[in-house]
């Protein structure tokens, strides 16, 4: 008797990220002329701005079918793919690429909040504009998940087409269209609810090539747990739940009641680790801590927590070295996933060189030398004799 063949599966099985058509938050605006909706996103712009990158997306009346060939540059009429301008204030990007689903999130890539005029374009979540001369009777199907209601000057009741579309729209928060500090606030606190749940990671599938000896397995002080135990115990009092990164060799001998995540991403040093991570799940915040810094306390972990900043990329410690960010006590959140990927198709590998060049929240180095390393065996003594005292 033979056994019947595994079915075959046509593609990996990934997790995707919960993104919409531009970013992973991003509300569209319609029901009122557009003009309208450009200020209104300007408001808002303007009132978020200092603690969040905000996007925009919209697109160009002024340039219709008939005229856009002129509206190309010479270099794009002579068949330039792209052409990129350094304004010296700003920089811009002119393509005649077509916007895609795939294609559309890397336009908006540094932002953390995407505005969308949604009288053309979709997004995953919308704020409708109840505006008696913009009807939405035919636009119904873009109303798939809407958050608030905007009433325009004068408009007190939705129309009776809205109400049979909308039969919560009673719950749903209504502000006037006068109301931007209101309706700025409220998206605010719709940001903050929508924060990416934190994840620990312990870094320990390195080699300890230096040390000559597994780091991760190392004791110190009187409570002779490993390193790799004390590191996840420090994660567990800030983070939801918690994982060691490990080579698959090392999976078997972990310490009972840690959770291995081998790596995925094999040869590649810390990044592979927090690459394995968001692959397993690219929809939470990681904080990454390598399992060699024994001075670490708790409130020191509490701080970088307290810290954190979502609509950046990543949260770190400035290194008490230089002024770089500290790579490996570090959160890094959904968004960092894609930037990570980008960099190693660059050819790097150093999560440092990733955090130097991107939008990072970077706060100050804690003090008695709570993030020394340690990587010899000279070091490893030297912090035995004074965890030991």
């Amino acid at each position: 008797m033979t056994e019947n063949p595994a079915p075959r599966t046509k593609h990996a099985a990934l997790t995707r990220p919960d993104t919409g058509e531009f970013a992973r938050h991003e509300l569209a605006f319609l029901g009122a002329p557009c003009g309208d909706i450009q200020r209104l996103a300007a408001h808002l712009t303007a009132a978020l701005a200092s603690t969040h990158r905000v996007g925009y997306v919209d697109a160009d009346h002024a340039s219709g079918d008939a005229e856009a060939a002129h509206t190309l540059s010479p270099l794009l009429q002579a068949g330039a793919a792209v052409e990129v301008t350094d304004k010296i204030h700003f920089r811009r990007r002119d393509e005649q690429r077509a916007l895609t689903r795939f294609s559309q999130p890397d336009l908006l890539a540094g932002a953390d909040l995407v505005l969308v005029n949604g009288n053309h374009f979709r997004a995953q979540h919308q704020i409708v504009l109840i505006d008696p001369r913009k009807s939405l009777a035919h636009k119904l199907d873009k109303l798939t998940n809407v958050q608030a209601l905007v009433l325009a000057e004068g408009v007190t009741e939705l129309p009776d087409y809205l109400r049979v579309h909308l039969p919560t729209s009673a719950m749903l928060p209504q502000f006037a269209l006068a109301d931007t500090s209101g309706l700025a606030a409220w998206v605010g606190q719709w940001l903050q609810s929508r924060q990416a749940p934190l994840r620990g990671l312990v870094l320990a599938g390195g080699l300890s090539q230096r040390m000559q000896t597994d780091k991760g397995r190392l004791r110190y002080g009187p409570s002779g747990r490993e390193q790799r135990e004390v590191a996840a115990a420090l994660l567990a009092e800030v983070c939801q739940d918690v994982f060691v990164s490990c080579r698959a060799e090392q999976a078997a001998e972990l310490p009972a009641g840690l959770q291995p995540l081998p790596d995925t991403f094999l040869g590649l040093g810390p990044v592979g680790g927090i690459l394995s991570a968001f692959q397993r799940d690219p929809n939470a915040a990681w904080l990454v801590l390598a399992c060699d810094l024994p001075f670490l306390t708790a409130a020191t972990l509490r701080d970088l927590v307290a810290g954190r900043q979502a609509s950046r990329l990543a949260t770190a410690f400035r290194s008490p070295d230089n002024e770089f960010p500290e790579p490996l006590i570090t959160i890094f959140e959904p968004r960092a996933y894609p930037e990570l990927l980008r960099f190693l198709s660059l050819g790097y590998s150093c999560p440092r060189k990733m955090l130097i060049n991107i939008d990072v929240e970077l706060l100050p180095t804690p003090t008695a030398g709570e993030l020394r390393n340690v990587n010899t065996p000279t070091e490893r003594e030297l912090a035995q004799g004074e965890l030991s005292s």
